[in-house]
């Protein structure tokens, strides 16, 4: 199966479940609403998951592909640790918090695996063309 759009790939689409639901949280949580630096450096890191992994997608190489989710992966860590930090401010439940943790570590376990496909490939996209590869 050839992936043509970036909103085929599953990890972005969990990364974007994770997103909207911080959305609601904040929504929902007129204390968490006014925490205004938790806030924005979660919903940084979150855009950043999602991002990274659709601008390495549409860059149309494998390399610079992997660049994208190396970053990905680490705004993945950093927005699990936001994460340790809005249960601790109280901000979710333990419920949420282990919910909204899972998803992103299993974004951050389909990235892993995505680079390590990638670094197999012998497609190395249309920037990079191996010898006997076509453009």
């Amino acid at each position: 199966m050839t992936l043509t759009n970036f909103e085929e790939l599953k990890m972005w689409q969990v990364a974007r479940e994770v997103t909207k639901e911080l959305y609601q949280i904040v929504k929902n949580s007129p204390s968490f609403a006014r925490d205004f630096d938790l806030r924005r450096q979660i919903f940084r890191s979150a855009g950043s998951v999602m991002d990274n992994i659709a601008e390495g997608f549409e860059r149309n190489g494998n390399r610079e592909f992997i660049q994208f989710l190396s970053i990905a992966k680490g705004s993945a860590g950093e927005l699990r640790s936001q994460l340790f930090r809005m249960y601790d401010a109280g901000y979710v439940d333990e419920k949420t918090f282990q919910a909204l943790n899972e998803k992103t570590k299993s974004v951050i376990s389909m990235i892993v695996k995505m680079i390590q496909y990638l670094k197999k490939s012998s497609y190395k996209g249309v920037k990079f063309p191996n010898k006997d590869q076509k453009p």
